[in-house]
């Protein structure tokens, strides 16, 4: 099968959080353990992977340093974030591979995400970014073209758009490399935002893509089998926190669908993951996974939807 995994933010940091070099590798070496089994399983595998944590650091170094140079963009912030990752899960997957008497090829794209210069979000932003710092702090990047808000107590906050992704430009890259037997990395952090001006020529953009959606479209392109979004618990759940809670397995879209227009899925945490797996399915992908980062290759293998929650038609 052709499976696309989009890792969560569990592999590419620390079990606390920490996204230091070596919390970060521990992870991602972790992780590769995972996706390498399910390459030795015989399948296609295109991996997209978060960079919150990632750029959130390169954001620290852009306020410490924004009176002596000028801030990075977040699109460069991307940009930079999927190299470093990408070089990391290659080195990674080769070991774990290795550990399996397995070679298989490997490559890391830095890859763009069309979006919409249109999209409502580039009108008034709203996609919280990086830490609250005092007024006097915020006010350095203001100065530089950036929007902060007053969050109260807390201090002032930078918020960017975060629109809709249309499109992952390298996509008939990834076809050429997946033909030749490759295994791909791209879209991480959801891609780096470009749109096309007016006169059709491409730039950057300020902007976050949620890494889930982006998949979810680059799943449907590549015509994947399977969607698996792997984050750090094994299944979805509703009626999370009340006596009524219970983990979600094989469920129809439009059972899915019901729980989430229920508002049974956070908007900060599992409601992105659901529906991005809602949308591969809606149009026409055969199955979405939601379930932990180790229980992926079960969970591909599993057809009666015994592991993790799995949303069909």
């Amino acid at each position: 099968m052709k499976i696309l995994i989009a890792l969560g933010g569990n592999a590419m940091t620390g079990p606390d959080g920490s996204a230091t070099p070596a919390a970060q590798r521990d992870a991602i070496r972790v992780a590769m353990c995972h996706v390498a089994e399910v390459l030795a399983r015989g399948h296609e595998v295109v991996l997209t992977h978060g960079n919150g944590p990632q750029v959130g650091n390169l954001l620290v170094k852009n306020e410490l340093a924004a009176s002596v140079v000028p801030p990075v963009t977040l699109d460069w912030c991307g940009a930079q974030t999927q190299g470093t990752i990408g070089f990391t899960i290659l080195d990674a997957l080769e070991t774990q591979l290795g550990a399996r008497g397995l070679q298989h090829p490997a490559a890391a794209l830095v890859s763009r995400t069309l979006v919409d210069p249109a999209d409502p979000g580039f009108a008034r932003p709203t996609k919280p970014v990086g830490r609250y710092l005092p007024y006097a702090d915020a006010l350095v990047l203001i100065d530089h073209g950036q929007v902060w808000e007053d969050r109260g107590e807390k201090g002032w906050r930078r918020v960017v758009a975060s629109p809709e992704p249309v499109e992952v430009l390298e996509t008939p890259t990834i076809r050429t490399l997946l033909a030749a037997g490759y295994l791909v990395v791209a879209a991480g952090g959801g891609g780096i935002p470009v749109v096309r001006n007016s006169e059709g020529v491409l730039q950057g953009v300020e902007a976050v893509i949620d890494k889930d959606l982006t998949a979810a479209v680059l799943a449907g392109a590549l015509g994947a089998d399977v969607l698996v979004i792997a984050t750090d618990v094994e299944n979805a759940m509703v009626g999370w926190g009340t006596p009524e809670q219970r983990a979600l397995g094989a469920v129809s879209l439009a059972e899915m669908r019901a729980y989430a227009q229920a508002g049974e899925f956070a908007s900060g945490s599992m409601g992105p993951k659901v529906e991005a797996a809602m949308r591969f399915v809606t149009a026409g992908g055969e199955r979405s996974i939601v379930t932990s980062l180790e229980r992926i290759a079960d969970a591909v293998e599993a057809t009666d939807g015994s592991v993790g929650t799995v949303i069909r038609k």
